[in-house]
C-alpha cells in the first residue's frame, strides 16, 4: 500500500479532518466509470452535495479531495440553516474526453444504491443536462432543468450569496456594505464568477478578473468593457489597491505563497475549499486581511437544491440566500467576541448545531 493510500485511510479513520460515516468507491468498466462518494455526516438529514467531474492525477488524490469536499458540506450546510448533512462525489477522468450518457446513468445507480443517504447536484464539469441524465436511474438527484421537474443553474444563487457575503464583509471592515467604486479581484470567471461579475458592474464597483481559459475572460470583457483582465492569478491578487480578491475557481487558493502576496482587504469568493491547509485562516487574520468563510457565502446553490426536493421557488430561495449576510456578520461578531479567525468561528457555530442533532 502506498504512502499517499495511508495518508487517505488516516484521513479517514484518525485526523480531525475525517470521521466520515461512509466512502463508497464506483466502478463501471464497461462506460469506463471511476467515481468517489463520500459521506461526511448524516446528523442533520440525508447527506447533500455536488458531483465533481475531474482527471485526478490519481485515484488516491481523488478520494482524498471527495474527503475534503464532503466535510465541507457538513459545515457549509449546517450554517445555511438546511435539514442535510455533508456528502461528495468525484468522478474520475477528463468530461470532455470520456463523459457519456452510458457511464452517468452507471454513476446514477452507483448513488441509487445508497438509498436516499445522499442526494446528488452539479459541481465543477457536471450540468444541469447530466443531473438530467443521472436523474433517470436516481430520484435522489437536484439541479435538474425546469424541463425534468428541476430548479435548473445553481450558480445563480451562490453568486448572489457571495455578494450578500461581500456586502457584509464591507460592512464589517468599513461601516458600509456598499461595494461601488471598490476594486475587485475576480480568480475564475465560469458557473459563479460570471455571475457574480453581473452583480459587482451593476453596483459600479471595479472589477479584475482573470481565468485559466481565454474564452471565458473574453465572453465578459466583450460584455462589459470597463472589466480589466489580467494574465493569471498571481498578477490579480498583486493588483494595487485591491479592496476585495473573490476567488471563484478551484480550492487551495489561499496558501503559504499567496497570502503574503495579497493587497486585498477582504478574501471572499465562491471556490470551496480555499485555506490550503490549516494555520492559514490565522496567517491571513494576522496580515489584517478579512476572511469570510467560503461555505458560508458559497452557499446559495445548496440552498436552491436543498430546496428542489419540496418543489423549488425560485423567490423563496433567494430570500434564503440574502441571509447569508446576516449569518455573515454573525460569524464576524462571534470571531471578534471569541478572540479566533471567522473561519474557526464558523466552524464552531456549525458543529454545534451538527452536535445538537446528534443529542436528539
Amino acid at each position: 500500500m502506498t504512502d499517499v493510500t495511508n495518508g487517505v485511510l488516516h484521513t479517514l479513520f484518525h485526523s480531525d479532518q475525517g470521521g466520515h460515516e461512509q466512502v463508497v468507491l464506483c466502478q463501471d468498466r464497461a462506460s469506463g466509470l471511476k467515481a468517489v462518494i463520500a459521506i461526511h455526516s448524516t446528523a442533520l438529514g440525508p447527506a447533500l452535495g455536488g458531483t465533481r467531474f475531474y482527471p485526478y492525477a490519481s485515484e488516491e488524490e481523488a478520494v482524498a479531495d471527495a474527503l475534503n469536499l464532503s466535510r465541507g458540506m457538513s459545515y457549509k450546510n449546517a450554517m445555511a440553516g438546511l435539514d442535510h448533512g455533508g456528502g461528495k462525489a468525484v468522478i474520475i477522468g477528463e468530461p470532455e474526453k470520456i463523459k457519456t450518457e452510458q457511464l452517468l446513468l452507471a454513476y446514477g445507480r452507483f448513488v441509487a444504491s445508497l438509498g436516499g443517504r445522499y442526494v446528488t447536484a452539479c459541481d465543477v464539469g457536471t450540468y444541469v443536462a447530466d443531473m438530467d441524465v443521472v436523474a433517470q436511474e436516481c430520484r435522489w438527484t437536484t439541479g435538474r432543468s425546469p424541463e425534468k421537474g428541476g430548479a435548473g443553474d445553481s450558480s445563480v444563487l451562490t453568486a448572489y450569496g457571495v455578494y450578500q457575503g461581500m456586502r457584509a464583509s464591507a460592512q464589517h471592515l468599513w461601516g458600509d456594505p456598499s461595494l461601488r467604486a471598490r476594486r475587485i479581484g475576480i480568480a475564475g470567471v465560469g458557473k459563479v464568477g460570471r455571475h457574480l461579475v453581473e452583480h459587482l458592474v451593476a453596483e459600479r464597483a471595479e472589477v479584475f478578473v482573470t481565468d485559466v481559459r481565454e474564452e471565458a475572460v473574453r465572453r465578459i470583457t466583450e460584455r462589459h468593457r470597463d472589466v480589466l483582465a489580467v494574465k493569471d492569478t498571481d498578477e490579480l491578487i498583486r493588483v494595487d489597491g485591491l479592496d476585495i480578491y473573490a476567488p471563484c475557481a478551484l480550492g487551495g487558493a489561499l496558501d503559504d505563497d499567496s497570502v503574503p502576496a495579497l493587497t486585498a482587504r477582504i478574501v471572499c469568493g465562491a471556490a470551496n475549499n480555499q485555506l490550503a491547509h490549516p494555520g492559514v485562516e490565522k496567517d491571513i487574520a494576522d496580515r489584517g486581511i478579512l476572511y469570510a468563510p467560503d461555505y458560508v457565502v458559497n452557499a446559495g446553490g445548496v440552498i436552491q437544491v436543498a430546496d428542489e426536493l419540496h418543489g423549488f421557488d425560485f423567490e423563496r430561495c433567494k430570500a434564503k440566500a440574502a441571509k447569508i449576510y446576516d449569518t455573515t456578520l454573525a460569524i464576524f461578531a462571534r470571531a471578534k467576541e471569541d478572540g479566533i479567525p471567522p473561519a474557526a468561528a464558523a466552524d464552531r457555530i456549525a458543529e454545534q448545531r451538527m452536535a445538537e442533532a446528534r443529542r436528539h
